[in-house]
Protein backbone atom coordinates (compact mmCIF):
# COMPACT_ATOMS: atom_id res chain seq x y z
CA UNK A 1 0.00 0.00 0.00
CA UNK A 2 2.82 2.43 0.80
CA UNK A 3 4.01 1.62 -2.36
CA UNK A 4 1.19 2.17 -4.36
CA UNK A 5 0.80 5.36 -2.39
CA UNK A 6 4.37 6.61 -2.93
CA UNK A 7 3.87 6.05 -7.29
CA UNK A 8 0.74 8.00 -6.80
CA UNK A 9 2.31 11.08 -5.42
CA UNK A 10 5.13 10.86 -7.90
CA UNK A 11 2.66 10.15 -10.81
CA UNK A 12 1.02 13.30 -9.69
CA UNK A 13 4.04 15.41 -9.87
CA UNK A 14 4.54 14.35 -13.61
CA UNK A 15 1.22 14.63 -14.46
CA UNK A 16 0.62 18.18 -13.18
CA UNK A 17 3.89 19.16 -15.65
CA UNK A 18 2.42 17.34 -18.62
CA UNK A 19 -1.11 18.94 -17.47
CA UNK A 20 0.04 22.43 -17.62
CA UNK A 21 2.07 21.64 -20.74
CA UNK A 22 -0.85 20.33 -22.60
CA UNK A 23 -2.98 23.69 -21.47
CA UNK A 24 -1.02 25.15 -24.31
CA UNK A 25 -2.03 23.07 -27.08
CA UNK A 26 -5.87 22.70 -26.16
CA UNK A 27 -6.24 26.36 -25.36
CA UNK A 28 -4.12 27.48 -29.35
CA UNK A 29 -6.41 24.16 -31.12
CA UNK A 30 -9.61 25.32 -29.52
CA UNK A 31 -9.21 29.53 -30.78
CA UNK A 32 -7.26 28.70 -34.17
CA UNK A 33 -7.22 24.97 -34.78
CA UNK A 34 -3.29 25.10 -34.68
CA UNK A 35 -1.78 21.93 -33.24
CA UNK A 36 0.94 24.12 -31.83
CA UNK A 37 4.37 21.71 -32.30
CA UNK A 38 6.48 24.62 -31.07
CA UNK A 39 5.09 24.54 -28.15
CA UNK A 40 7.26 22.00 -26.41
CA UNK A 41 10.50 25.01 -27.16
CA UNK A 42 8.80 27.73 -24.89
CA UNK A 43 8.70 24.73 -21.92
CA UNK A 44 12.43 24.16 -22.79
CA UNK A 45 12.92 28.11 -22.76
CA UNK A 46 11.37 28.48 -19.20
CA UNK A 47 13.45 25.93 -17.85
CA UNK A 48 16.82 27.94 -19.16
CA UNK A 49 15.09 31.17 -17.90
CA UNK A 50 14.84 29.60 -14.88
CA UNK A 51 18.30 27.73 -14.57
CA UNK A 52 20.16 31.23 -15.56
CA UNK A 53 17.93 33.82 -12.76
CA UNK A 54 18.17 30.78 -9.86
CA UNK A 55 21.97 30.53 -10.89
CA UNK A 56 22.30 34.69 -10.66
CA UNK A 57 20.41 34.28 -7.83
CA UNK A 58 22.69 31.92 -6.19
CA UNK A 59 25.68 33.96 -7.34
CA UNK A 60 24.85 37.21 -5.87
CA UNK A 61 23.93 35.46 -1.87
CA UNK A 62 20.50 36.05 -2.70
CA UNK A 63 18.93 32.69 -2.93
CA UNK A 64 20.27 31.42 0.95
CA UNK A 65 18.55 33.78 2.29
CA UNK A 66 15.15 34.35 0.30
CA UNK A 67 14.22 31.09 -2.09
CA UNK A 68 10.79 31.59 -2.59
CA UNK A 69 11.29 35.07 -3.48
CA UNK A 70 13.79 34.51 -5.94
CA UNK A 71 12.31 31.63 -7.31
CA UNK A 72 9.06 33.27 -7.71
CA UNK A 73 10.51 36.62 -9.38
CA UNK A 74 12.79 33.86 -11.49
CA UNK A 75 9.38 32.14 -13.04
CA UNK A 76 7.71 35.50 -13.44
CA UNK A 77 10.28 36.45 -15.76
CA UNK A 78 10.55 33.56 -16.96
CA UNK A 79 7.13 32.81 -17.73
CA UNK A 80 7.09 36.60 -18.84
CA UNK A 81 9.91 36.12 -21.61
CA UNK A 82 8.04 32.65 -23.34
CA UNK A 83 4.94 34.84 -23.50
CA UNK A 84 6.71 37.61 -25.23
CA UNK A 85 8.45 35.04 -27.40
CA UNK A 86 5.34 32.64 -28.57
CA UNK A 87 3.11 36.35 -29.34
CA UNK A 88 6.52 36.85 -31.67
CA UNK A 89 6.38 33.09 -33.58
CA UNK A 90 2.43 33.60 -33.41
CA UNK A 91 2.97 37.30 -35.64
CA UNK A 92 5.70 35.69 -37.14
CA UNK A 93 5.13 31.68 -38.67
CA UNK A 94 1.11 31.47 -38.26
CA UNK A 95 -0.41 35.04 -38.66
CA UNK A 96 0.24 35.33 -42.58
CA UNK A 97 -0.99 31.44 -43.10
CA UNK A 98 -4.06 32.17 -41.06
CA UNK A 99 -6.32 31.97 -44.20
CA UNK A 100 -4.24 29.07 -45.66
CA UNK A 101 -4.76 25.46 -45.22
CA UNK A 102 -4.17 23.52 -42.09
CA UNK A 103 -1.50 21.39 -43.59
CA UNK A 104 0.42 24.87 -44.39
CA UNK A 105 0.51 26.03 -40.41
CA UNK A 106 1.52 22.44 -39.37
CA UNK A 107 4.70 22.85 -41.53
CA UNK A 108 4.77 26.17 -40.31
CA UNK A 109 4.72 24.71 -36.86
CA UNK A 110 7.13 21.97 -37.30
CA UNK A 111 9.73 24.31 -38.52
CA UNK A 112 9.40 26.58 -35.55
CA UNK A 113 9.89 23.79 -33.64
CA UNK A 114 13.34 23.24 -35.24
CA UNK A 115 14.24 26.45 -35.63
CA UNK A 116 13.81 27.32 -31.99
CA UNK A 117 15.32 23.70 -30.90
CA UNK A 118 18.44 25.09 -32.65
CA UNK A 119 18.15 28.55 -31.16
CA UNK A 120 18.57 27.12 -27.74
CA UNK A 121 21.25 24.43 -28.65
CA UNK A 122 23.80 27.52 -30.47
CA UNK A 123 23.27 30.21 -27.94
CA UNK A 124 22.84 27.31 -24.40
CA UNK A 125 25.61 24.46 -25.72
CA UNK A 126 24.47 20.93 -26.11
CA UNK A 127 25.51 20.09 -22.42
CA UNK A 128 22.97 19.95 -19.89
CA UNK A 129 22.92 22.89 -17.22
CA UNK A 130 22.49 22.03 -13.33
CA UNK A 131 19.90 23.51 -11.28
CA UNK A 132 21.05 25.06 -8.04
CA UNK A 133 19.81 22.32 -5.12
CA UNK A 134 18.31 25.06 -2.88
CA UNK A 135 14.92 22.90 -2.95
CA UNK A 136 15.53 19.43 -3.42
CA UNK A 137 17.54 18.45 -0.16
CA UNK A 138 14.45 18.42 2.34
CA UNK A 139 12.69 14.87 2.26
CA UNK A 140 8.98 14.20 4.73
CA UNK A 141 8.53 11.10 5.93
CA UNK A 142 4.78 9.80 6.29
CA UNK A 143 4.57 6.35 7.71
CA UNK A 144 6.86 4.63 4.44
CA UNK A 145 5.85 7.11 2.38
CA UNK A 146 8.46 9.98 1.41
CA UNK A 147 7.32 13.23 -0.23
CA UNK A 148 10.25 15.86 -0.62
CA UNK A 149 9.58 19.52 -0.25
CA UNK A 150 10.01 19.63 -4.00
CA UNK A 151 7.15 17.67 -5.08
CA UNK A 152 5.37 19.82 -2.12
CA UNK A 153 6.34 22.91 -4.14
CA UNK A 154 5.65 21.60 -7.65
CA UNK A 155 1.93 19.95 -6.89
CA UNK A 156 1.31 23.53 -5.07
CA UNK A 157 2.32 25.65 -7.45
CA UNK A 158 0.52 23.18 -10.40
CA UNK A 159 -2.67 23.64 -8.66
CA UNK A 160 -2.42 27.21 -8.35
CA UNK A 161 -1.94 27.39 -11.98
CA UNK A 162 -4.61 25.28 -12.95
CA UNK A 163 -7.22 27.07 -10.63
CA UNK A 164 -5.94 30.47 -11.62
CA UNK A 165 -6.27 29.72 -15.53
CA UNK A 166 -9.85 28.26 -15.00
CA UNK A 167 -10.57 31.45 -13.23
CA UNK A 168 -9.22 33.38 -16.20
CA UNK A 169 -11.04 31.78 -18.77
CA UNK A 170 -14.35 31.52 -17.09
CA UNK A 171 -14.59 34.53 -14.64
CA UNK A 172 -12.81 36.96 -16.29
CA UNK A 173 -13.42 39.70 -19.66
CA UNK A 174 -10.68 38.07 -21.68
CA UNK A 175 -11.65 34.36 -20.74
CA UNK A 176 -15.43 35.50 -22.18
CA UNK A 177 -13.33 36.69 -25.32
CA UNK A 178 -11.42 33.85 -25.84
CA UNK A 179 -14.41 31.45 -25.70
CA UNK A 180 -16.06 33.75 -27.96
CA UNK A 181 -13.51 33.77 -30.45
CA UNK A 182 -12.96 29.63 -30.39
CA UNK A 183 -16.78 29.25 -30.92
CA UNK A 184 -17.32 32.13 -34.16
CA UNK A 185 -14.67 34.52 -34.85
CA UNK A 186 -16.92 36.43 -36.85
CA UNK A 187 -19.74 37.02 -35.05
CA UNK A 188 -17.02 37.69 -32.27
CA UNK A 189 -15.60 40.61 -33.98
CA UNK A 190 -19.27 41.62 -34.44
CA UNK A 191 -19.20 42.60 -31.20
CA UNK A 192 -16.12 44.31 -30.81
CA UNK A 193 -14.02 41.66 -29.67
CA UNK A 194 -10.16 42.24 -31.14
CA UNK A 195 -9.64 38.33 -33.20
CA UNK A 196 -6.41 38.88 -33.46
CA UNK A 197 -5.26 40.11 -29.38
CA UNK A 198 -7.17 37.49 -28.38
CA UNK A 199 -4.89 34.78 -30.28
CA UNK A 200 -1.87 36.24 -29.21
CA UNK A 201 -3.06 36.62 -25.90
CA UNK A 202 -4.33 32.97 -25.96
CA UNK A 203 -0.07 32.08 -27.26
CA UNK A 204 0.85 34.11 -24.53
CA UNK A 205 -0.47 32.30 -21.61
CA UNK A 206 -0.31 28.73 -23.03
CA UNK A 207 3.60 29.47 -23.43
CA UNK A 208 3.81 31.11 -19.96
CA UNK A 209 1.84 28.15 -18.43
CA UNK A 210 4.63 25.52 -20.42
CA UNK A 211 7.50 27.74 -19.09
CA UNK A 212 6.52 27.20 -15.50
CA UNK A 213 6.49 23.20 -16.23
CA UNK A 214 10.00 24.22 -17.67
CA UNK A 215 11.38 25.34 -14.49
CA UNK A 216 9.62 22.91 -11.88
CA UNK A 217 10.96 20.12 -14.16
CA UNK A 218 14.33 21.56 -13.96
CA UNK A 219 14.18 21.91 -10.20
CA UNK A 220 12.50 18.52 -9.72
CA UNK A 221 15.32 16.93 -12.12
CA UNK A 222 18.00 18.87 -11.46
CA UNK A 223 19.25 19.87 -15.20
CA UNK A 224 17.64 21.07 -18.60
CA UNK A 225 18.17 19.95 -21.76
CA UNK A 226 18.36 22.22 -25.18
CA UNK A 227 15.85 19.42 -26.82
CA UNK A 228 14.08 18.59 -23.50
CA UNK A 229 10.75 20.08 -24.66
CA UNK A 230 10.75 17.58 -27.57
CA UNK A 231 9.33 14.36 -25.50
CA UNK A 232 7.54 16.27 -22.66
CA UNK A 233 5.81 17.83 -25.51
CA UNK A 234 4.42 14.51 -27.53
CA UNK A 235 3.33 13.60 -24.30
CA UNK A 236 1.50 16.87 -23.04
CA UNK A 237 -0.17 16.28 -26.76
CA UNK A 238 -1.34 13.27 -26.45
CA UNK A 239 -2.58 14.02 -22.47
CA UNK A 240 -4.78 16.99 -24.61
CA UNK A 241 -5.92 14.28 -27.44
CA UNK A 242 -7.04 11.77 -24.29
CA UNK A 243 -8.61 14.77 -22.25
CA UNK A 244 -10.20 16.12 -25.55
CA UNK A 245 -8.41 18.58 -27.43
CA UNK A 246 -9.83 21.78 -27.16
CA UNK A 247 -11.04 21.17 -23.74
CA UNK A 248 -9.38 22.66 -20.70
CA UNK A 249 -10.73 20.68 -18.09
CA UNK A 250 -9.68 17.45 -20.09
CA UNK A 251 -6.15 18.61 -20.88
CA UNK A 252 -5.86 18.92 -16.93
CA UNK A 253 -7.42 15.46 -16.45
CA UNK A 254 -5.17 13.98 -19.37
CA UNK A 255 -2.54 15.32 -18.00
CA UNK A 256 -2.66 13.51 -14.83
CA UNK A 257 -3.69 9.96 -16.19
CA UNK A 258 -0.71 10.42 -18.29
CA UNK A 259 1.24 11.30 -15.91
CA UNK A 260 -0.17 8.46 -13.29
CA UNK A 261 0.15 6.10 -16.31
CA UNK A 262 3.84 6.57 -17.06
CA UNK A 263 4.76 6.27 -13.38
CA UNK A 264 3.29 3.01 -12.25
CA UNK A 265 4.42 1.30 -15.80
CA UNK A 266 7.47 2.08 -15.21
CA UNK A 267 7.09 0.90 -11.24
CA UNK A 268 5.26 -1.96 -11.92
CA UNK A 269 6.45 -3.22 -15.42
CA UNK A 270 9.12 -1.76 -16.82
CA UNK A 271 11.24 1.65 -16.52
CA UNK A 272 12.88 1.28 -20.34
CA UNK A 273 9.38 1.38 -22.07
CA UNK A 274 7.72 3.60 -19.53
CA UNK A 275 7.37 6.21 -22.46
CA UNK A 276 6.18 4.17 -24.64
CA UNK A 277 2.47 3.89 -22.81
CA UNK A 278 1.70 7.82 -23.72
CA UNK A 279 1.66 6.60 -27.11
CA UNK A 280 -0.17 3.38 -26.63
CA UNK A 281 -3.17 5.78 -24.78
CA UNK A 282 -2.68 8.06 -27.52
CA UNK A 283 -3.19 5.11 -30.37
CA UNK A 284 -5.92 3.61 -28.57
CA UNK A 285 -7.88 6.90 -27.82
CA UNK A 286 -7.89 7.86 -31.14
CA UNK A 287 -9.25 4.24 -32.69
CA UNK A 288 -11.75 4.21 -29.87
CA UNK A 289 -12.62 7.37 -29.04
CA UNK A 290 -11.33 10.16 -31.49
CA UNK A 291 -13.11 13.09 -29.49
CA UNK A 292 -11.39 12.55 -26.21
CA UNK A 293 -12.95 12.15 -22.84
CA UNK A 294 -14.46 15.21 -22.40
CA UNK A 295 -14.43 16.62 -26.35
CA UNK A 296 -17.68 16.76 -28.28
CA UNK A 297 -18.17 16.02 -32.07
CA UNK A 298 -17.92 18.64 -34.02
CA UNK A 299 -18.86 19.09 -38.17
CA UNK A 300 -15.85 20.68 -39.50
CA UNK A 301 -15.19 20.24 -43.30
CA UNK A 302 -12.40 22.59 -43.40
CA UNK A 303 -8.94 21.59 -44.32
Amino acid sequence: MDFFLQQCINGLTLGGFYALIALGYTMVFGVIQLINFAHGEFFAAGGYMGVILLSFCASMGFLETHPLLCLGGSMLLAMGYCAMLAMAVEKIAYMPLRRASRLSMLLSALGMSIFLQNGLMLTQGVYSKSYPTVFTNKVLHLGNVSISYMQIMTLALTAGLLVGLNALVFRTRIGTAMRATAQDKVMSALVGINANRVISMTFAIGAGLAAAAGIMVGMYYGTVRYDMGFVPGIKAFAAAVLGGIGNITGAMLGGLIIGLVEIFAAAYISGEYKDVFAFIILIAMLYFRPTGIMGENVDDTRV
